[in-house]
């Protein structure tokens, strides 16, 4: 059997089901994207002929920030629940699957890496995407994450080349069952690398547009700066259009870094330089022209 991912939220059917006496009810075993009819019985959930115990129901129905992995024991006891969570050494980062009521975001070190507060990390995706908009050719994000942008991007028409610094990263996301077609999608391209180090590398105009979604600046700092933006400039082709995230321009912080990323970026040579209040980033424009 292979392993399934359940949190509090699609877990939470089951006790419903208990207590209203149902005999059957469906349970998504991949963290809402599907469901299976499961049985109800007095000692526990029958997936079939494996046992979810109701205390084991409970206590993931009780953890509100993690997600699991459910598997068999070796000895064919009850199934057993794992905590989707893991540590980089080399950055000294921990990473967490989140839940939240549709797709899950990951905790770097504690911070979201989606907007959950009032949306959900795929409408949040969205909203990065459509200030792309219009998406096509080939399509450079700079952050591979969890991989909604880079499934985004390609669902939208483009060839996808998305970074990843930690292969750790990855790792999780192969245990989310919302980041499959990033492993499956002949679209994208994945390369593990720093993203400062590898845009210094890739040629020059081989992009018709850049997605730049960088950890917070406490976490990245070199990914704020003007050398990397001079080196996004060169890899646009030129008309082309650059999305970068900054956070809420209205908190105190989210405002003097959007007002600091503009200011870098028009030095970098991008024009009609503007923030997009409704994806919390800015938009900017290579100009056709070349550099000033």
């Amino acid at each position: 059997m292979s392993s399934w991912v359940v949190s509090h939220v699609t877990i939470r059917p089951l006790l419903d089901a208990r207590r209203r006496g149902a005999p059957t009810v469906d349970l998504s075993l991949d963290l809402g994207r599907t469901t299976t009819a499961v049985a109800l019985a007095p000692d526990g959930v029958r997936i079939g002929p494996d046992l979810l115990t109701w205390h084991a129901v409970e206590s993931i129905a009780a953890a509100n920030s993690a997600c699991f992995t459910i598997e068999p024991t070796a000895d064919d006891g009850p199934l057993s629940a794992e905590t989707i969570k893991a540590f980089s050494a080399a950055l000294g980062r921990a990473y967490t699957l989140y839940p939240t009521e549709r797709a899950p975001t990951m905790l770097v070190s504690g911070i979201p890496m989606h907007r959950i507060k009032g949306t959900d990390p795929l409408a949040d995706t969205d909203r990065k995407v459509a200030a792309l908009r219009p998406v096509g050719g080939r399509v450079l994000d700079t952050a591979t994450g969890l991989g909604y942008t880079a499934i985004a991007l390609a669902k939208a028409g483009a060839q996808v080349t998305t970074i990843e610094l930690d292969p750790v990263v990855l790792d999780l996301a192969r245990r989310n069952p919302w980041s499959q077609e990033l492993f499956q999608d002949a679209r994208i391209e994945q390369r593990v690398a720093d993203a400062a180090e590898l845009t210094a590398e890739l040629p020059s105009n081989g992009f018709s547009a850049i997605l730049h979604d960088p950890p917070t600046l406490s976490l990245a700092g070199d990914l704020y700066g003007l050398a990397f933006y001079r080196g996004l400039f060169r890899l646009l082709r030129p008309g082309g259009r650059l999305f970068h995230y900054v956070g809420n321009p209205a908190s105190p912080s989210g405002g003097r870094t959007t007002k600091g990323v503009a200011r870098r970026l028009g030095e970098a040579g991008f024009e009609r330089v503007r923030a997009v209040p409704d994806a919390f980033g800015i938009v900017a424009v290579r100009p056709v022209a070349g550099r000033r």
